[in-house]
């Protein structure tokens, strides 16, 4: 008769398991998840505002006899000083005829525009109220790739709604409706909607990072907030001077390769530059001596690629103060000063 088997188990297989007695099981880890998120959504959303906006249509040109006079609409924003200034999207507020802001107490405030800027898709409006919580503002240079993002809004309409993910992509550029770019814009896969625009994007620790801006459509996980860094700079322009002053200098332009041998023979940093195809008579850069054909491959120190190039560079600073352009005629390099003027939009 033979023996029954016996299962023996050595020391050394007992050791290589991979199991370990404290490791945190799957609840404990979603737990400790959801905690943040939650810690964070509850710290922010006495901050998190509704934006409700009207806007009059032109009665001259109706599209028939029972249009409507009105348009309203909706969005988000976040108190952000004790006295109740409160950032948002320009696209929420432009052209408004009447704001009104509903806190996430209940209380209802008829609000004030108080700036906004188009280029960057930032506003600033405030409301007399007693009792506001400011939102704590964030670093955004401090955030990495991969880190906790949580969105709050308030998305058709539905107050303080909560969507979590993580930042996808930092140092994006992202076209605003004025045309120019916004850079330093997050990537997030935090799902945000219609209404969301102008909420806050927050860290795990409750601090405001960026503000929510846009969503790709039709791809999902495609989400973009302007950098919190970006907007502190905005909004402190805009509570200034009510808006942000950009130079121009009178020229349309587009960007061109250009051929090798001009690329050594100059010794550019870059294989672009913007060619003039047409000028603003009397405009800054006409009186300068700009012509149509030159191409625009400098500006003061700086290199010009592209067009997005030359508009970061007309800044408030250069107003009145004057530019050097560098630019290539008929093969030739020359250098060119022109003084900006303040942009009339």
């Amino acid at each position: 008769m033979k023996p029954a088997l016996r299962l023996v188990v050595s020391e050394n297989a007992e050791k290589s398991r991979p199991f370990r007695r404290d490791a945190p099981v799957d609840d404990q880890l979603l737990d400790a998840y959801s905690k943040a998120v939650t810690a964070a959504a509850e710290k922010v959303s006495p901050s998190v505002v509704n934006i409700e906006v009207a806007q009059r249509l032109d009665p001259r040109h109706p599209s028939s006899a029972r249009a409507p006079t009105e348009r309203r609409g909706s969005g988000s924003g976040f108190v952000f000083t004790p006295d109740g200034f409160i950032l948002t999207n320009s696209h929420v507020v432009h052209r408004a005829s009447e704001l009104g802001v509903i806190l996430s107490d209940g209380r209802r405030f008829a609000a004030q525009l108080i700036g906004e800027d188009p280029d960057t898709d930032l506003a600033v409006i405030r409301i007399n109220a007693d009792g506001v919580v400011p939102a704590e503002l964030g670093d955004s240079k401090s955030i990495r790739v991969g880190q906790l993002a949580i969105a709050i809004g308030n998305p058709y309409g539905f107050q303080c709604t909560v969507t979590a993910g993580v930042v996808s992509a930092l140092g994006r550029s992202l076209r605003s409706q004025s045309g120019r770019l916004i850079d330093d814009v997050i990537q997030t896969d935090a799902a945000l909607n219609p209404g969301n625009s102008g909420g806050p994007l927050v860290n795990s620790r409750g601090e405001v990072i960026g503000v929510n801006t846009a969503v790709i459509l039709p791809a999902q996980g495609l989400c973009f907030a302007t950098a919190i860094n970006t907007a502190k700079l905005v909004a402190g322009l805009l509570i200034r001077n009510g808006k942000i002053r950009r130079g121009y200098i009178g020229v349309a332009g587009q960007n061109v390769m250009l051929p090798r041998r001009q690329v050594r023979e100059h010794e550019l940093a870059f294989a672009g530059g913007v060619l003039v195809i047409s000028l603003e008579p009397a405009g800054p850069a006409s009186r300068a001596g700009l012509e149509k054909g030159d191409v625009i491959v400098a500006s003061g120190n700086e290199p010009v690629a592209r067009i997005d190039d030359l508009h970061r560079q007309l800044t408030e600073e250069q107003l009145g103060s004057g530019v050097k352009l560098t630019i290539l005629r008929r093969g030739k390099k020359l250098e060119i000063d022109v003084v900006p003027e303040e942009s009339a939009r």
